[in-house]
């Protein structure tokens, strides 16, 4: 007979989550339940600050880089063992890097969607991964690449130890605040790693479970549910915390074309917008955002609101560049169901435009034609979504503001087809060198630029959301997705168990 739920741990903590992996193999996805699940279970040799992406020792102490950028070395905690028992090694975070580079390797991740992304192809920048010694790992590069640092604090570069599992399957071994327990269909049952190097977790339990949207609202209702993570903003608000993550909506203007190539009348654009009607177009999906990056992004320049609602600025400018009278670009959007309701943010911004004299136009096709029109530069204007991958600045402004991203074809990324030889230099030297400030200072240089010249516009920063039961406590959202559980605290509800 089995157990009565409220038999089960004290201190067991439900998450309802979409998308339960059937192999949770941490170096299979870029975001969504694989790296969540991944974070508490496994370790990296850095790890993302609280609410930042910057980056602070994990498996590695410390670590150097070579004087010209092309090697990096790691140097590992002493004592760090896996939940087997097996004393971690240099050997290890090699086996674990060196199966993503090839796609021959027999633990050659299925899919590979994170390495390529964040370190361009797959070997990409990574020339040879090899253990000095049995603390000691060297990562050598084909050219500097200094956002190799941030990235290595992704989940999918977990450090795992790979053992056969049943029926020819493999099982993968964390040396994390969890260990897995459970892998059965739509459940992920996680147990306490009271040995933990930073520290035994406040929880015994965790138990991921496969939770819809209909039903989860009321699972957290009977207590069924603890914490529900959803895809995107809950109904209910009851109980819910937010934090921006690091996938922004952006307006780009086709900057090769008239008017656009005019830079005052990109300026009088970002007057003429109003924050307020883009909050209520995106509703609780995202916040309005007034920089080149969101908050939680180390690098983030604070300086002036690019998004002024100043209607008679708008006109100034307009008047300065001499625009043609009667302005009336056309806005390209994507009819694709998404979080953010593109058509509902198009009727914003031609609201918010109005008032500054500006007709604008929009045009809604299928998401295959918006990508071909956009990619090739057969628009005035297209609405569009970036994401900071990985959580460095390189990853987010290189694609969307350098001359290679500008490149007509089904690999553009720059939409606004902007170049500005001051903007690739600053952007180059920054992904090449390792000191972290000097790397600050450029990413400081290149958005006070992009700030005046305006290619392309910021909208939004999507949130992250997570609904949770009173006696949940300390439960601190990250802007990555990749929430740390091993510090929550599961209060006793006053009115007795009933799971």
């Amino acid at each position: 007979m089995a157990s009565p739920l409220w038999a089960q741990p004290a201190r067991e903590l439900r998450v309802g989550v979409r998308g339960i992996p059937a192999i949770p193999d941490p170096a299979t996805a870029l975001d969504g339940a694989t790296p969540l699940i991944a974070r508490q279970v496994f370790d990296t040799l850095v790890q993302y600050r609280d609410a930042s992406s910057d980056i602070e020792p994990g498996l590695a102490l410390r670590w150097t880089p070579s004087k010209d950028g092309l090697s990096w070395t790691f140097v590992l905690r002493d004592g760090v063992r896996f939940h087997d028992g097996t004393l971690l090694t240099a050997q290890h975070v090699v086996a674990s890097l060196e199966r993503q580079i090839s796609p021959d390797h027999p633990l050659h991740p299925n899919p590979v969607a994170v390495w390529p992304r964040l370190l361009r192809g797959v070997p990409g920048v990574v020339k040879e991964i090899r253990a000095l010694d049995a603390r000691t790992v060297q990562i050598s590069l084909v050219l500097p690449y200094a956002p190799l640092l941030t990235v290595l604090a992704h989940p999918a570069f977990s450090v795992v130890n790979a053992v056969p599992g049943e029926a020819g399957t493999t099982r993968w071994l964390g040396s994390g605040p969890f260990r897995l327990a459970e892998v059965v269909s739509g459940r992920i049952v996680l147990d306490a790693n009271p040995g933990y190097w930073g520290g035994a977790p406040r929880l015994d339990r965790i138990v991921f479970l496969e939770a819809a949207e209909e039903q989860a609202a009321a699972d957290l209702e009977g207590r069924r549910l603890d914490v529900w993570i959803p895809a995107t903003a809950p109904r209910k608000l009851e109980g819910a915390l937010s934090i921006p993550g690091w996938k922004v909506g952006l307006l780009a203007l086709q900057t090769e074309k008239e008017p656009f190539s005019r830079k005052k009348v990109r300026q009088a654009m970002a007057a003429g917008l109003d924050p307020a009607l883009i909050a209520v177009a995106v509703e609780r999906v995202a916040v309005p955002l007034q920089s080149f990056l969101p908050p939680g992004v180390w690098g983030r320049r604070e300086g002036s609101p690019i998004l002024t609602a100043d209607p008679a600025d708008a006109q100034r400018l307009l008047a300065e560049a001499k625009a043609p009278a009667g302005l009336s670009p056309t806005l390209l959007v994507s009819d694709a169901p998404g979080a953010v309701d593109q058509a509902q943010l198009a009727e914003a911004l031609r609201v918010s435009l109005t008032a500054a004299g500006i007709a604008l136009q929009v045009r809604t096709e299928n998401p295959q034609v918006t990508a071909q029109l956009s990619q090739f530069g057969d628009h005035e204007m297209v609405l569009t979504e970036a994401q900071v991958a990985g959580g460095d600045p390189h990853l987010f402004l290189y694609p969307l503001s350098t001359s290679e991203g500008a490149a007509k074809g089904p690999q553009a990324r720059n939409l606004s087809f902007y170049r500005n030889p001051r903007v690739d230099d600053l952007l180059i030297r920054a992904s090449q060198l390792a000191f972290r400030p000097e790397r600050l200072r450029l990413y400081q240089r290149a958005q006070a630029i992009l700030a005046d010249e305006l290619p392309w516009i910021p909208l939004y920063v999507r949130l992250h959301w997570a609904v949770v039961r009173p006696e949940v406590r300390n439960l601190r959202l990250h802007p990555s997705g990749f929430h740390r559980l091993d510090r929550v605290v599961l209060e006793a509800d006053p009115r007795g168990p009933s799971r």
